[in-house]
């Protein structure tokens, strides 16, 4: 029998040396020191037997944005047991663990990349995050893009963040990056260029970070918070012709590249990417802003948190959000699991899209509601944890 217990610096030897047998990667000297400095951010969690670590998971504390609103997320990476104790429920067991310490701390909601979409989903995590990747021959993008302004290279992090916040704001939920997650986990490689656009008056309206190499041109990541912008580093990458021959771009699922240029017969693939969990019901439709007045009553399923279950009446009055649980049992005039309510609050599906479908039971009138008084904003995250 085994026991639950935070994990410390004095431990790192063993949580490091589990991840890179569970993961398949060496850390040399260098790469270990790194690794200790990122997880003075996390809340580590090691499932203990006979004295020995028999599996971990690390909780990292965070912010997202989902509508404009800014809430506290716990983000869940490196999950991992050694194989004589796989197969017992310690994963179960670590994943419960941190819903509780989520909740306590008010984070709200919680992400994770899963290494298996199914395994997640049995814990109440959906796909929450899609994104495409394009491989264009860059003579695709060889055409007049008429952006007023030029590029400089520079690295400066408030530049970066001040582009990347406003860029962040288009989306639900992208991070709310800080100083040290730049550091730690954006401007990671040495050998990669960042590369700024500014308008004719000098205004920053967009940044690239890039590398280009074996004649491929990759994008690590693009921000803009202009059409001009874009233009100007479209035009930028396309400058490129002389050293690269293919572009590789990772874009929000809904982008209109292919409609920009002339032949958009190119390589486009849609990955799933993160999932996505409400870790508290409650507390997070509280936060959640329904821009279209009316009520609702939602009955929630959640198999794994049942704290979670029951009857939510959601009203929206000019812009406010009044949300009540219901005491005791009873129906709601439409009913959902936790994994369809965190698709369709975060905007990756559509709750009228998954009535059709059969996905989501409830009378038409209030799925219609439904689908009125939750934003259209596309989901989109460019980082990796």
């Amino acid at each position: 029998m085994g026991q639950i217990r935070r994990l410390s610096k004095a431990n790192y030897q063993d949580i490091f040396s589990l991840s890179q047998f569970a993961f398949q990667y060496y850390l040399n000297p260098d790469q270990f020191a790194k690794k200790e400095k990122e997880a003075e951010r996390h809340e580590i969690w090691g499932y203990i037997v006979d004295e020995q670590l028999a599996g971990k998971l690390h909780h990292i504390p965070l912010r997202v944005l989902i509508n404009g609103t800014s809430l506290k997320m716990g983000g869940v990476s490196s999950v991992a047991t050694w194989p004589e104790y796989r197969r017992q429920g310690i994963a179960k067991k670590l994943l419960l663990h941190s819903l509780q310490e989520m909740k306590k701390a008010g984070e709200t909601i919680s992400y994770l990349h899963p290494f298996h979409v199914g395994f997640y989903r049995k814990y109440g995590w959906e796909l929450a995050f899609s994104n495409k990747n394009y491989t264009i021959p860059i003579e695709r993008l060889k055409r007049k893009w008429d952006g007023n302004g030029y590029i400089r290279r520079n690295r400066n992090l408030e530049l970066l963040q001040e582009i990347y916040t406003k860029y962040a704001s288009k989306f639900n939920g992208m991070l709310e990056r800080d100083k040290k997650w730049w550091e730690q986990r954006v401007l990671t490689d040495e050998e990669a260029q960042v590369a700024i656009a500014y308008n004719n008056v000098d205004a920053a309206e967009g940044y690239i970070i890039y590398k280009v190499k074996d004649d491929i041109f990759t994008a690590k990541e693009v921000a803009y918070t202009s059409i001009n912008g874009q233009h100007v580093l479209y035009e930028f990458i396309a400058n490129h012709d002389s050293m690269a021959e293919k572009v590789k771009l990772t874009v929000p699922e809904n982008d209109l590249l292919p409609y920009m240029i002339d032949d958009p017969t190119f390589d486009q693939e849609v990955e799933p990417y993160f999932m996505a969990r409400i870790v508290d019901v409650l507390a997070f439709l509280k936060q959640y802003i329904f821009p279209v007045d009316g009520v609702i009553q939602l009955q929630v399923e959640d198999e794994f948190l049942l704290d979670n279950n029951g009857v939510y009446v959601i009203r929206s009055d000019n812009g406010e959000t009044f949300v009540t649980k219901m005491e005791g049992k009873g129906d709601g005039n439409i009913k959902c699991s936790i994994q369809q309510l965190v698709a369709i609050c975060l905007g990756y599906k559509r709750p009228t899209e998954l009535f059709e479908y059969g996905l989501l039971e409830g009378d038409r009138a209030s799925i219609e509601l439904l689908e009125k008084m939750i934003p259209k904003t596309q989901t989109f995250l460019t980082d990796f944890f």
